[in-house]
């Protein structure tokens, strides 16, 4: 097991001016980018999307010939839209409702401008809902919606709530007969849950949930008694930027990784020596090529109805 920071957080408090990355839409948004860009999560995720998904949604249609589809968190809709084409071509002539929630306008323009330049989604309506999940949860509830959905997905998103398993359990409950949910989180042994495991008091800087990972999951629903599939989705980032001191890149990098706005610059430096120390443990990191490669391995996890 790794050792737990030696530093209370009463000491970080005191001694630094550490925000969320939340903190900063813009500045989270260019180090998410960075991320992306020098990692395989994307492509991890794709891999998924064509060799596992049509399975699961082989069962949804049971003779439908319209879908309704909610993405909770869906970001700038590149993922979505690669799911809904699996989707069109399990079911080809189906209409599709695409139900989207998403709390950043910026993201819900570039969904919409990624929707008006691809092709074939003549039967797929959209409908923005410029909310948070809770927000929409509250929503549903104020107005009595009934809707429910043959398909719902929370991808990397269950970190921004405050309560995973209420938001699991509410949502789960608007499935229908059929319906299926799918959650994607960082791993239960990668090298994100070693980090946040381990320094979970001096980096969980806001109230929601950063440190959960797939087995959290995993663990609440075997408490539920649920059923759901369980994949793996191996992953990495090339974080060898992190360790020259003053690269740009690299501290978008740590931003991220840290969940911090400018990590490098506001953490005391006690704490930083210690985290770029523990990055560079066989539980986060392994060296190839001179290049070091995190562990940011994934699971996705499909819950039946």
């Amino acid at each position: 097991m790794p050792l737990r920071s030696s530093y209370p957080p009463s000491k970080l408090d005191m001694a630094s001016s550490m925000k969320t990355l939340l903190h900063d839409e813009s500045r989270y948004f260019k180090s998410f980018n960075m991320f992306l860009d020098r990692s395989n999560e994307h492509e991890c995720i794709q891999v998924f999307i064509d060799e596992i998904l049509p399975g699961e949604l082989a069962s949804i249609g049971d003779g439908k010939c319209s879908f309704n589809i909610l993405g909770v968190g869906s970001g700038a809709g590149a993922v979505d839209l690669q799911m809904l084409s699996k989707l069109q071509l399990k079911y080809p002539g189906a209409s599709i409702n695409n139900e989207i929630v998403e709390p950043s306008s910026d993201q819900i323009h570039n969904y919409k401008v990624l929707v008006a330049k691809t092709p074939n989604l003549e039967n797929v309506s959209f409908n923005w809902n410029k909310m948070t999940s809770s927000e929409y949860e509250n929503h549903v509830k104020e107005n009595k919606e009934n809707k429910t959905f043959d398909f719902i997905h929370m991808i990397q998103m269950l970190y921004y709530v405050s309560d995973p398993a209420a938001t699991i359990k509410f949502f789960h409950s608007l499935l229908g007969p059929k319906g299926k949910l799918l959650i994607i989180l960082v791993s239960g042994t990668g090298g994100w849950s070693h980090l946040w495991k381990t320094f979970k008091h001096q980096l969980c800087l806001s109230e929601f949930s950063q440190d959960i990972t797939i087995q959290d999951i995993k663990e609440y629903l075997d408490s539920t008694g649920l059923k759901y599939q369980h994949y793996d989705l191996p992953s990495y980032v090339d974080i060898t930027e992190c360790f020259t001191e003053g690269d740009k890149n690299g501290e978008l990098l740590m931003d991220l990784l840290t969940e911090t706005y400018e990590f490098s610059k506001t953490a005391p430096p006690d704490l930083k020596a210690e985290i770029m120390s523990f990055l560079r443990q066989p539980e986060c990191t392994t060296e190839k090529d001179g290049k070091i490669i995190f562990n940011s391995t994934m699971g996705a996890i499909v819950v039946e109805p």
